[in-house]
């Protein structure tokens, strides 16, 4: 063998050193460097931030399977968790090559596997398991009597895409599950993070190790990520007729079609237009024009309704390298599935975060001395006498030009790490019952809260929460104090929907000829007879069989995209600060396009008309907007405060609407500054009488007060709002005087 590539190479396995050679490396990656070295030296924990493409896997797999072969023959287990299938599919095809020839088995394990495969790795559980939340749910519940003897086994728990589960129900889930596992070997096991995309590095931490964020050793990637190559192409349309359907083609969108179709034919692309539905309009168009062009087809569809064989179909274009392909997708295809590189990633108005357009555009530029190309398009309706505020300030711009403004600053949002998830908390209980059998209400409270990642709520909340969970008989306890689970519970727990933490909507499987190709929402009105795009094709809809949730088509050549439901998440405060200092510039962002540049310019405008510098409160009819240029999370709360003074408000973008001819300026002052002159109310105050608080799956199973409390957590920060009210208070008093 040659001379090792470097110190870190020479802490590995002689049998991964020659697998490096053979493969023809010439040398280990900076965060490959460095990672090695502190894996290969103990039993901390680890995250790796790189960036998309940076050898993460290999950061992590090369240093834990040279310890796992240490211990010869016994070389014990680790667990790989992955947000998808579809990731863990990828990366049994990387891994499964490597750990072949060290005599590693690799198991992908989730419910399209076999139950053979399964059992085979329960008589000997080791090796590498691929495995997802849900499916380490249900081998906790299922197999908890073996869980102490798989435990023993267990060297690692590696989680992929860190950041893709932190602030959410799964993540806390996961974090719940890791430490159950941990309990279950009876000492502590080391945790490695991978992540692309995380804002603040140390609170990632905190999240992959609650209660012990500070020990866990970072390493991010000090590589160049290369050269950004963006633009944001501007377009101007009409508002749409009072009697247009919400799926309908807008004169805008024909046009970026057809820019579209130019553009990216005879190269690998991917396009994100932020929504299923979307996806199904922008991949039936632009088939429309490969067959008028009698040219091959090079669009294909790709979102999580699809039916797996045919996102794999997507999948597999992109990684012919005897064609070209362009994805159009939602955010299935931003994880770290391997699909190659792509020339450009395209962005349809701007993207839920700036970390995911991060995360996006690293598939981009990959290659040595290519940069990674960002083509946008954002649309703004023509100006006329009774414009809304947000068209005539333009705020679909300024929102995309201020998070590409960010990203070139290397701003990414912070992890979201506050949410209390009570939800969770729920199922983790009557999970952990599975488990064991039954458990003590100490245990459960130890477990899950002193040692477990619930630890903000108190004793006294949690016996509520028990005694409320009896009422609705989920669980029940015996005399010995034992709790089990309750008729309810008990029907709920021994259903697989039960393994998920978060909530699915009931869907209606669509099938033509046999053939599943995917599922629409419930929500999705559809009539017999109607014609419909899916996969990117058109359907007409021949039967509905309402009790077997199935949708009967057969293929036609016209149709609308469906209505799919969806969320753009919360915009951060730091996106509605950089798009203030736009509208107070003057210079143009170099990435706009003349029609973009042109709308910056009108934005401009009206927000001088406005007198937006000088002005909170504007109004416009019988509507105030008042002009936080905060945060979703903080307009929120500031919204739970007009609301319980008895307005009508909604949260539009970095403003608040309120709707009463009769409200006046100073009453939403005199609310104002009422709430600053208070310290920051608590959920039961802020959210005394409202409704419509439940967000996540088991919501419904929580005490009001609990209900209100973990809103509060995910929803809003009062915090935030209180010091902004407090700025407004002392500004408004310094006006008075």
């Amino acid at each position: 063998m040659s001379t090792p590539l470097s110190s870190s190479f020479s802490l590995l396995d002689e049998r991964i050193q020659r697998w490096i050679w053979a493969e023809n490396w010439s040398e280990l990656h900076d965060v490959q460097e460095r990672s090695i070295a502190a894996i290969s030296s103990g039993a901390g924990d680890v995250i790796i931030a790189a960036a998309t493409a940076s050898g993460k896997t290999e950061a992590a797999f090369f240093p834990v399977l040279s310890n796992m072969l240490k211990a010869g023959e016994e070389h014990g287990l680790c667990l790989y968790i992955s947000p998808l299938k579809a990731l863990i599919n990828d990366q049994f095809g990387r891994l499964e090559r490597l750990c072949a020839t060290l005599e590693i088995p690799v198991w992908p394990w989730h419910g399209d596997i076999s139950s053979s495969s399964k059992m085979r790795f329960f008589k000997q559980p080791s090796g590498v398991v691929l495995i997802t939340p849900e499916s380490l749910e249900a081998m906790l519940c299922n197999r908890g009597f073996q869980m102490p003897n798989i435990a023993a086994r267990l060297r690692y728990i590696v989680v992929d895409e860190l950041h893709a589960f932190i602030g959410t129900e799964r993540g806390k889930q996961l974090q719940s599950l890791m430490q159950r596992i941990e309990q279950a070997a009876g000492r502590m096991v080391p945790r490695i993070g991978l992540s692309a995309t995380l804002g603040n590095p140390r609170l990632g931490a905190d999240f992959l190790r609650p209660h012990g964020g500070a020990a866990v050793d970072l390493i991010e990637s000090q590589a160049d990520r290369g050269a950004l190559d963006i633009c944001i192409k501007g377009y101007l349309d009409v508002a749409p007729a009072a009697d247009a359907n919400p799926g309908d083609e807008s004169a805008s969108e024909r046009s970026i079609v057809q820019d579209l179709f130019a553009k990216l034919r005879g190269s690998n692309n991917l396009i994100f237009p932020n929504s299923r539905g979307k996806v199904e309009q922008y991949t039936y168009a632009l088939r429309r024009l490969c067959e008028a062009a009698r040219a091959p087809n090079e669009f294909w569809p790709h979102h999580g309704s699809l039916s797996r064989d045919i996102r794999e179909e997507t999948e597999a274009a992109l990684k012919n390298k005897e064609s070209c392909a362009t994805a159009i997708c939602t955010n299935t295809l931003e994880l770290g599935i391997d699909i190659g590189a792509v020339k450009s990633v395209v962005q349809i108005s701007s993207p839920p975060s700036v970390a995911s357009m991060r995360q996006r555009l690293g598939r981009s530029g990959r290659r040595p001395g290519e940069p990674a190309i960002l083509r946008g398009y954002v649309t703004e309706q023509a100006l006329a006498k009774d414009s809304a505020l947000d068209v005539q300030l333009r705020t679909g711009l300024f929102t995309f030009a201020a998070m590409v403004s960010l990203l070139e600053d290397k701003w990414v949002e912070p992890p979201q790490t506050n949410g209390l998830h009570f939800s969770t908390l729920i199922q983790q209980l009557l999970s952990l019952i599975a488990q064991r059998g039954g458990v003590q209400a100490g245990d459960v409270y130890r477990t899950l809260c002193v040692q477990g990642p619930f630890s903000a709520l108190g004793k006294a909340d949690f016996l509520d929460m028990l005694r409320h969970l009896g009422k609705l008989e989920l669980i029940q306890q015996e005399a010995s104090g034992v709790l089990l689970h309750g008729a309810k519970g008990e029907r709920i727990v021994n259903h697989y929907s039960f393994y998920a933490a978060f909530a699915v909507e009931d869907e209606y499987r669509v099938v033509c000829d046999s053939r599943v190709l995917g599922s629409l929402p419930i929500s999705s009105s559809v009539s017999i007879g109607d014609y419909i795009v899916f996969a990117g094709k058109t359907w007409r809809v021949e039967t509905i069989d309402e009790d077997g949730k199935t949708i009967l088509v057969s293929k036609t050549s016209t149709g609308k995209a469906p209505v799919f439901s969806g969320s753009q998440g919360h915009r951060h405060a730091s996106v509605r600060e950089r798009m203030r200092e736009l509208y107070r510039g003057t210079g143009v962002p170099h990435f706009l396009d003349a029609t973009a540049a042109l709308l910056l310019q009108e934005g401009r405008d009206s927000y001088a008309r406005c007198r937006l510098d000088q002005r909170v409160m504007l109004s416009m009819g019988s509507t105030i907007y008042l002009l936080t240029w905060l945060g979703d999370k903080q307009n929120e709360a500031l919204a739970a405060v007009l609301r319980k003074a008895g307005l009508s408000v909604s949260v539009s973008g970095p403003a608040i609407e309120i709707f009463a001819k009769e409200t006046g300026e100073e009453m939403i002052s005199q609310c104002l500054r009422a709430f600053a002159s208070q310290p920051p109310p608590d959920a039961q105050q802020l959210l005394a009488g409202a409704f419509n608080l439940r967000r996540e799956k088991w919501d419904w199973a929580l005490p009001e007060h609990l209900l209100k409390k973990s809103y509060a957590s995910l929803q809003m920060d009062v915090a935030g709002a209180h010091a902004w009210a407090q700025q407004f208070a002392a500004a408004a008093q310094e006006q008075e005087h």
